[in-house]
């Protein structure tokens, strides 16, 4: 039982190979199904979560926090999804949901960008300086997504456990080889990292619950104790102890919560 998240570029192949490797291993393939959950169950109109995962932040997000506060919504449902073992991810994030989990394989799939342009000129019926500029302008707002919000460059092949040029490999050839490295020793789930991606998951779910009223809220969990650190004035502490625990009073499974506040400091 693994996970696998697949990373790619517009034109990599990536859909295809994840879903003949799905059908290979008989494992479930999902990507765009979770903004669609997520849209629906967060009661979010999903091109507000599409722009969230594939625009890099503006300047007004990132001081209003709108786009962290959609992504989180994104990894919950991803990784409510996930948990279940056995599933193949396409799409971009899904290797930054799951850091920490050694039953998760990491793939980057890459194309040569001539090839690229190419099939990006016969799509839609573009000049080669069009279809460059519209490439170019793709990479580069999906690099930015990921350095902005996590300091990630997804260009980093240190990032991921297995990189494959498309352009030297076919799909069948991809295929055979991750079908292959998914049987290593170790990408199999444990009780431990079993355990490890519950807590996330919980965690992400926790954070939901919390982040409209605390856009700054860090969520950790650990076999059912919840963790929970706010920015706030100190002399709010017990005030804002109170909302969190009511925010939270209905979900089940919580053994213990502990609210720890990060104190906003004025400078002169």
């Amino acid at each position: 039982m693994s996970i696998i998240t697949i990373s790619r570029g517009t034109y990599s192949k990536g859909k295809q190979i994840a879903e003949e490797l799905a059908q290979r291993l008989d494992y479930e393939c999902v990507s765009r199904d979770i903004l669609l959950e997520a849209s629906e169950d967060f009661n979010i109109p999903e091109l507000k979560l599409v722009r969230a995962l594939h625009d890099s932040p503006s300047v007004l997000d990132r001081f209003t926090f709108g786009t962290e506060k959609y992504i989180s919504f994104i990894r919950s449902a991803l990784l409510e999804h996930l948990k279940k073992d056995n599933v193949i991810y396409h799409g971009l994030a899904g290797h930054f949901f799951l850091t920490g989990i050694s039953h998760v394989m990491k793939v980057r799939i890459i194309g040569d960008m001539g090839n690229r342009i190419k099939e990006e000129m016969k799509r839609e019926n573009i000049s080669e300086k069009k279809a460059r500029y519209i490439l170019q302008k793709d990479d580069e707002e999906r690099r930015k997504w990921a350095q902005q919000l996590y300091g990630i460059d997804t260009w980093d092949p240190r990032l991921y456990d297995i990189v494959l040029h498309v352009d030297n490999l076919n799909v069948t050839d991809i295929v055979d080889i991750l079908a292959q490295a998914i049987t290593c020793k170790c990408f199999k789930t444990t009780p431990e990292s079993n355990q490890i991606m519950q807590d996330i998951s919980f965690a992400a779910k926790v954070k939901t619950l919390l982040v409209e009223k605390f856009p700054t809220v860090k969520v950790a969990a650990k076999h059912g104790r919840i963790h929970v650190t706010v920015k706030s004035l100190v002399s709010k502490k017990n005030h804002v102890q109170q909302e969190i625990s009511l925010l939270l009073n209905d979900v089940k499974g919580i053994k213990e919560l502990k609210t720890d506040i990060d104190p906003i400091v004025f400078q002169n």
